[in-house]
This record gives C-alpha cells, sequence and structure tokens, in this order.
C-alpha cells in the first residue's frame, strides 16, 4: 500500500514542527516537503504532486485561499485541507469556494487532523465538528447558482498586490516583496481597484477582510 504523501504550509517554525511530528506518528503518511509562505507552497505542490497540502490560511507572500485557488486549478489530484485557528463562517466558505477540500481549526486534537487526511483521501470532505452544520448549511444553500464576482477577474499577481495592499505594505515594499518594480506594483494596484470598483484604501481593506483575505 502506498503512503499518503503530505505537504505542510505553516510559516510559525514551532506549530509546523508540532503538526510535523503528529504526521510522523502515523506509518503510512508520508512528509514530502515543508513550506513557510504561500509561494513556496505553490512550489512544492509543482515539484513533489502530494496527495494532500496542509495549508496556514493565513500563511504570508501569498494568501491560503489563493493557495488553494492555485493548486486546485493546476494540480487537481491534491487535496487541500486549511489550518486555521478562524471559526468564523466567511473563512469557511471562501475555502471551499477556492476548492479546500477540509477545513482544521488549530485547537483541534491530533485525531481531528489524521481523521481530515483520511476522510479527504477517501473522496469526502471533512470539516472540524464545531463547523460542519453551519458552513455545509451555508455552502449548499443554493446549490448550482453561480454568482459573478469581480474578484475573479483579478490576475494571479493582482491577488498577490491585493493581499499585500490590504495588509498595509507600500508599493515599494510591494515591489521588494514580489521581485517587480514599484511602477509596476502600482499598475498592478490600480488594474485591480478598477476591476474591484474600489475607490480607497478604507475600501480595499473592506473588501479583503469580507473576501477572508485579512483578519477583521
Amino acid at each position: 500500500m502506498n503512503p499518503i504523501t503530505l505537504v505542510l504550509a505553516e510559516d510559525h517554525h514551532i506549530v509546523r514542527q508540532g503538526f510535523k511530528a503528529l504526521l510522523d506518528a502515523e506509518k503510512d503518511f508520508r512528509l514530502v516537503g515543508e513550506a513557510s509562505d504561500g509561494l513556496e507552497a505553490v512550489r512544492l505542490v509543482e515539484l513533489q504532486r502530494p496527495d494532500v497540502l496542509l495549508l496556514d490560511l493565513m500563511i504570508p507572500r501569498l494568501h491560503g485561499l489563493e493557495v488553494t485557488r492555485q493548486v486546485r486549478q493546476n494540480h487537481s489530484a491534491t487535496r487541500v485541507v486549511i489550518l486555521s485557528m478562524h471559526a468564523d463562517e466567511p473563512y469557511v466558505m471562501e475555502a471551499l469556494r477556492n476548492g479546500a477540500a477540509g477545513y482544521v481549526l488549530k485547537d483541534s486534537t491530533a485525531a481531528d487532523l489524521v481523521r481530515a487526511v483520511r476522510q479527504v483521501m477517501a473522496g469526502h470532505r471533512y470539516l472540524s465538528p464545531a463547523l460542519a452544520d453551519l458552513a455545509i448549511v451555508g455552502y449548499v444553500r443554493k446549490p448550482g447558482e453561480v454568482v459573478a464576482d469581480a474578484y475573479n477577474t483579478l490576475t494571479n499577481r493582482e491577488r498577490m498586490v491585493l493581499q499585500l495592499a490590504a495588509e498595509g505594505h507600500t508599493s515599494q515594499e510591494i515591489a521588494k516583496q514580489l521581485f517587480i518594480s514599484p511602477r509596476t506594483a502600482e499598475t498592478h494596484r490600480a488594474n485591480l481597484m478598477r476591476k474591484l470598483s474600489i475607490k480607497s484604501q478604507t475600501e480595499l481593506v473592506r473588501f479583503a477582510i469580507r473576501k477572508a483575505i485579512i483578519p477583521p
């Protein structure tokens, strides 16, 4: 029987080591990569093609929701399980909409995390018990309904800039993090604000909170 391969993406080293110890205790689990930011998580999934990506929702550089979307779009065989301290419905709903197969609260037990991996590998969705009823009801409230979302018109780079701008970074700081020029960062910011019909930094922050890109 082949082991279940996993990539673990968590920016806090101590927390990541704790998760790693839990995974190593399962004989049929094999950790094939660790990432401390979202861009590295995407790169590792591309390189390793794991069965499961365990992903911190608020991971830096590329938000967990965007990592999830890219992984599901480009590597559909990899199941994504979100690890989060946020139990609010908007976070869970956005994770599901972006393709997450599981959502595990960080105060869950070790058994919950292992159960989540096994459930998604069996083709099921897993949500921490405290979330399950509310989230599933919301998710299936209007099955088949397609809602136009301007966020879906943004490019991958514009989504990165949106997250960093909402976190309060200047164009110079964004440029440095994304290895682009400040002028290019400004252009991306202007384009995303136009697409989202956002007129100010305050509106941008509110939008990011509403989309669960940054915490309230």
